[in-house]
């Protein structure tokens, strides 16, 4: 069971727009509402998303979703979690852990459930309901890590928490679909699911515990013996997109390979990677975020009964996820709770993954699959302010970084 994550929407060709045209478009005015909202003291997060749906198909009608524009946005994606991975030890991770499942855990279990109930009692049918579960039940690691590294919150208690939290309920969200795939297709295998499963979780596991020390001892050997120029980036990139695409054939998100590739390498590699990634993740991640503004579409709410539906579902996407994470991470004093919890809330490439399934299955109507990302959209634009409050002084909480979780 191999589920990639971003090939999103049907490819859409303008031939009016050249790929240099496209990309001043997108990466333009993703940055300039990005410095708007910033100036505003409002996520610049917000802006890129909201320039995606200003440019797209839904009010000016420049640029449509295409194949060019999805290739860039993935790699944005990869490359975003890769810098995220080089600013993280893996130590931190593991010493949130039992946090970070709990709220994994109840952040996937408690969506999935209120999702199902939510369609169940709007009349739709058992899988439809089950699928619409399924999109609620991933956070977008790439949203949640943009947020945090926005507010250099990446190394904070609560920020490792909701990364690795991510991390895990990315897996169990995968696993959700994968079952509810099978059983719409008439096709369930629970053995084929259950070694996917050992095997996702293994990879992870492998990469974590042993990554660092043995690309602390690989990588200076390595570059003794190169003489391209920027040996060490290079070899950076090939085991990036080396463990992208091992993460693919284990089961897992490739952006999770990618995560995983950056904490491993983190503490082997000098600060010019480090500055190189940077360079090259910020040309990139516009693409992604303007990408989730692009897909969105005003004229499919023209019913008033779509319209409410999709407006319940984000009511309930967002509490869901707040009071599954938030108690998943109580036990760490409420403050914190309510900081995981708004983070977690963030929605993306997962959501449009389970939507294009359930469509290509005829699980799901196209309404649905309307709503569905309008909640992706929505929930990611109403989360970012609320995160920028919530963790509003918490730089200057020195306690948060002292405490120690289990």
């Amino acid at each position: 069971m191999t589920i990639t994550l971003m090939p999103l929407i049907t490819a859409h060709h303008d031939p009016h727009l050249s790929l240099a045209v496209s990309m001043l478009l997108i990466f333009g005015s993703a940055k300039v509402l990005a410095e708007v909202f910033e100036r505003l003291r409002q996520p610049g997060i917000v802006g890129e998303i909201l320039a995606g749906v200003l440019i797209g198909p839904s009010v000016l009608g420049w640029i449509a979703p295409n194949e060019n524009l999805t290739f860039l946005a993935e790699l944005g994606v990869m490359f975003l979690l890769f810098r995220v991975g080089l600013e993280i030890k893996p130590a931190d991770l593991v010493a949130v852990g039992r946090t970070a499942t709990a709220v994994g855990v109840l952040g996937v279990a408690i969506p999935l459930v209120m999702g199902w109930a939510t369609l169940r009692l709007w009349g739709a049918s058992q899988i439809e309901s089950l699928f619409v579960g399924a999109a609620l039940t991933a956070t977008s690691v790439g949203i949640s890590a943009q947020l945090l590294a926005s507010k250099g919150l990446l190394n904070r208690t609560v920020g490792r928490i909701i990364l690795a939290a991510a991390v895990i309920d990315d897996i169990l969200a995968l696993l959700v679909l994968g079952v509810i795939s099978s059983v719409a297709s008439g096709s369930l295998n629970l053995l084929e699911l259950a070694l996917t499963t050992l095997f996702a979780l293994s990879f992870v596991f492998l990469v974590i515990r042993w990554g660092g020390d043995t690309a602390g001892k690989v990588l200076p050997k390595l570059h003794q013996r190169m003489r391209i120029g920027e040996g060490q980036f290079v070899v950076a990139m090939i085991l990036l997109f080396a463990l992208a695409a091992l993460s693919e054939r284990a089961g897992v998100a490739p952006i999770i390979g990618a995560f995983l590739a950056g904490l491993a390498m983190g503490r082997a590699l000098p600060h010019r990677v480090h500055d190189l990634t940077q360079g090259v993740t910020e040309l990139l991640v516009p693409f992604f975020l303007a990408g989730i503004g692009l897909r969105f579409e005003w004229h499919a709410f023209a019913r008033r009964s779509t319209l409410v539906l999709a407006v319940l579902v984000l009511a309930v996407a967002i509490i869901a996820k707040f009071v599954g994470c938030g108690l998943g991470a109580l036990k760490c004093g409420t403050p914190v709770a309510i900081r995981v919890g708004l983070g977690m809330i963030p929605r993306g490439e997962f959501c449009m993954v389970v939507a294009q399934i359930g469509l290509g299955l005829k699980a799901i109507s196209a309404e649905t699959y309307d709503v569905v990302v309008f909640m992706a959209v929505a929930a990611t634009l109403l989360t970012a302010p609320l995160v920028n409050l919530a963790f509003r002084g918490v730089r200057s909480a020195q306690t948060q970084d002292a405490m120690t979780i289990g």
